[in-house]
């Protein structure tokens, strides 16, 4: 009888640890300014979580937008939904103060995507249960640098960011990096175009340069700045300005001869321009198959918080090359995964916000 008894008690211990969950994951993704169908980087994201949906049927996945953009409100649009969740999806560098709120609801997951947790006084801080994933935009910033001046015709390439927040200017230096690199070991002659009117600002206070539309949600004015970079003579811009990124699409649509390189996500169908097509490639922050892996580890009780730093050498960063879905030669994708082999090994670490280095002298400029 103690045996039997013994038995059930174990059974019923592995059934409560094993099935915390077994009616599925109760997860919420909250994004901001944007909704999760922008189109690039909330929508990559969303994609994973909803992959893994279909991969779990029993799980449940609600959608929540927040939608001024301030951090102060994203921090208390996740404090508002966090208790009725497993997990909590929270997407974008204004959901970094959410620790005290991830403190509050310890039996609650958090995955923050694109930047780590930060106190009160801007201090990067590690909570138990936030899995906080930052991306080394710079490695994607690189990649399409390289294809753009492999790609141009009139030797001018341009990129157009949104504000010039770390991740922003990351984008902006490695794209810089990726056409000194082709100039100096591809034979490109690629000139980078930089409009003083629309130079950003950092967070220091210090001049950066590049074309900066100063929203992430202004298309208009994201219109505008496309088509002055176009009047320079560019044929080839890196788009890395989220929602206000589609105005430089719709500039080059309307335009002849003039490619963007999409940025987080494949957005090959945002460039579809009657039956052509302005996207040249898109460069790829890979943070759905993340969120999918993290969720996965949730539901298995195998969830690990901290704060990680994610690159091409664990496939975080990548370019399309999917047939049908570029415009790439043969040879330029040749190129493109020479130095992507190279980048992933550790040879080439293009210019960032924090590195140091500019985009001319940046470590692993000479790597071959």
């Amino acid at each position: 009888m103690r045996k039997l008894f013994a038995l059930a008690v174990i059974l019923s211990l592995s059934v409560i640890s094993g099935s915390a969950f077994a009616d599925g994951l109760k997860i919420a993704v909250i994004t901001s300014p944007n909704d999760v169908h922008d189109g690039g980087f909330n929508e990559d994201n969303y994609s994973g979580v909803i992959q893994y949906q279909k991969e779990n049927p029993g799980a449940n996945v609600t959608a929540i937008q927040e939608k001024t953009g301030d951090p102060a409100e994203c921090v208390k649009a996740v404090e508002n939904v966090a208790v009725d969740y497993d997990a909590v999806v929270c997407v974008g560098f204004q959901f970094s103060g959410i620790h005290e709120v991830a403190e509050d609801n310890p039996d609650v997951k958090f995955i923050l995507v694109d930047t780590w947790p930060a106190d009160e006084s801007g201090n990067e801080i590690e909570v138990p249960n936030i899995n906080a994933m930052k991306f080394k935009e710079e490695e994607g910033g690189f990649l399409a640098g390289i294809a753009a001046a492999l790609s141009t015709k009139t030797n001018k390439v341009a990129v157009v960011n949104g504000i010039a927040f770390p991740t922003n200017v990351n984008y902006q230096y490695g794209f810089m990096s990726g056409v000194n690199y082709a100039n100096k070991h591809y034979g490109t002659k690629a000139q980078i175009v930089e409009l003083p009117s629309y130079s950003g600002t950092d967070v220091t206070g210090k001049n950066v340069g590049g074309n900066y539309v100063g929203s992430f949600i202004d298309q208009a004015n994201g219109k505008i700045v496309g088509q002055a970079l176009i009047r320079e003579g560019c044929d080839v811009i890196f788009v890395a300005a989220g929602g206000a990124g589609m105005g430089v699409f719709t500039a080059a649509k309307e335009s002849k001869g003039v490619y963007v390189i999409g940025c987080d996500a494949d957005q090959f169908n945002d460039g579809k321009n009657g039956d052509s097509n302005v996207i040249l490639t898109s460069s790829l922050k890979v943070m759905g198959m993340n969120d999918k892996r993290i969720l996965a580890d949730i539901a298995a009780g195998n969830f690990k918080g901290g704060n990680f730093h994610l690159g091409a050498d664990s496939g975080s960063i990548d370019y399309v090359k999917t047939p049908g879905r570029h415009q790439l030669t043969e040879d330029s994708i040749t190129k493109l995964d020479a130095a992507l082999a190279i980048l992933k090994a550790g040879k080439i670490k293009p210019a960032s916000f924090y590195s140091g280095t500019m985009p001319d002298n940046f470590e692993g400029i000479d790597a071959e």
